[in-house]
């Protein structure tokens, strides 16, 4: 086992199943949200701080448990973000009674995906500094979206049997079962030193990294959408199908955003491929400024046959990660040597302070513009969305322009 746990192959299928199994619950408030509407009665707004707080509380302490990745092994701060994201969700099927209540331990759960997203990436990094590193960081990017079907999956399937405090108690079991694994499969290591020491969050030497700032930015803008896609995806369907008075079959609302995960996981893996064959920068902006043009034109979509609907979603999540093997390759590539727990750091608490802010906005904005009964107010709620996303592409096309036209490996 000492041996096999330092195999490529074999610690990049485990950490992605820890991964996965710490993803479980993060998406299944948004899964149920037509139930949280109907029992708390909470209004799109409060919706989207209960869905958005989970990535600003990862966001409020990413920059510091990333950056001590540099300092202490990213294995001992994964452990403790799989209990906390354990703790978080047990907290919530056991105590939430509203939005004050689950607006606390979903946070508690983002500060546990805080512990183990970006560390798990670096414990993975690592321990396999090999010419094929890159097809590992897309394999585990894209596992991603294999925890985020998971969690539709299972809030849908385990809350319509059992009632929806069991589907974040399953949640919180998943989560401390990857708490095990890489317990079990990880030996500890030493991070690499920095050629200049620096303080905890100094944070200028990622700054001045003309190239990385790009990439940063750029996984802002991914984040951005991808979070505002999926808290809000569910809510979309259900108000289609009542739009069109179609019947949704064996294609419900919860089934429809567990699928498109799953297609989105192939997409960023097939996305990392294609990217060494155009560039990094190349690949990242042009998936961009389709993705802005695919989720805005998806807003206007509700009152197409419901069949349509998902097919166009479908096809945004398509867009959604093409890219996001490539943003995270292209992070670490740019990262100094000896600081890419710092790099990691910045690239993190940027993105999830875009994922807090996107689902937030995208709720803000559907009650501005009438509701969520009104198709114009869908509409430019999307539009809303697909506009940040252009950050990316102006922000790579700026600051790393002069970077060279083919990128194959960080």
């Amino acid at each position: 086992m000492p041996g096999a746990a330092h195999n490529g192959v074999f610690l990049t299928a485990m950490i992605c199943v820890a991964e996965v199994l710490t993803l479980v619950g993060v998406f299944t408030f948004p899964a149920l949200l037509p139930v949280f509407f109907d029992e708390w009665g909470l209004s799109n707004t409060e919706a989207g701080w209960i869905a958005g707080i989970y990535f600003g509380a990862n966001a409020a302490v990413v920059g510091v448990l990333v950056s001590l990745t540099d300092r202490v092994d990213a294995r001992l701060i994964y452990l403790f973000g799989a209990a906390l994201a354990a703790i978080g969700s047990a907290g919530f099927a056991l105590f939430a009674e509203g939005f004050w209540t689950a607006l606390v331990f979903r946070a508690m759960a983002g500060m546990g995906l805080a512990g183990t997203y970006m560390p798990g990436l670096r414990a993975l990094t690592d321990r396999y500094d090999g010419r094929h590193q890159a097809r590992a960081v897309a394999f585990y990017t894209g596992t991603f979206s294999l925890g985020t079907a998971t969690s539709f999956l299972v809030a849908g399937q385990v809350a319509r049997a059992f009632g929806w405090r069991w589907s974040f108690a399953v949640a919180a079991i998943a989560a401390a079962l990857a708490l095990v694994i890489v317990a079990v499969v990880l030996r500890p290591a030493r991070p690499q030193a920095a050629k200049e020491e620096t303080r905890l969050l100094d944070t200028r030497p990622v700054l001045a990294n003309r190239r990385a700032m790009a990439y940063i930015l750029a996984y802002g803008a991914h984040t951005w959408e991808l979070t505002s896609l999926r808290s809000w995806t569910v809510a979309f369907l259900a108000f289609a199908l009542t739009l069109g008075g179609d019947e949704a079959g064996w294609l419900a609302p919860t089934t429809v955003a567990m699928l498109s995960a799953i297609i989105a996981m192939f997409s960023s893996i097939a996305g990392a491929e294609l990217a060494t064959r155009f560039g990094f920068r190349r690949w990242v902006m042009g998936v961009m400024v389709c993705s802005a043009v695919t989720g805005a034109a998806l807003g206007f979509s509700a009152g197409l046959p419901y069949l349509a609907v998902v097919a166009l979603l479908w096809f945004f999540a398509v867009l959604v990660q093409a890219d996001a093997g490539v943003i995270n390759s292209g992070t670490l590539g740019a990262a100094e040597a000896g600081r890419r727990g710092l790099t990691l750091a910045v690239h993190s608490t940027f993105g999830f302070v875009c994922a807090f802010l996107a689902p937030l906005v995208f709720g803000v904005v559907l009650d501005l513009a009438g509701g969520g009964t009104s198709p114009l107010a869908w509409g430019l709620a999307f539009a809303a969305i697909g506009a940040g996303v252009l950050l990316g592409p102006l922000a790579l096309a700026v600051l790393a322009g002069g970077a060279e036209r083919r990128e194959t490996h960080p």
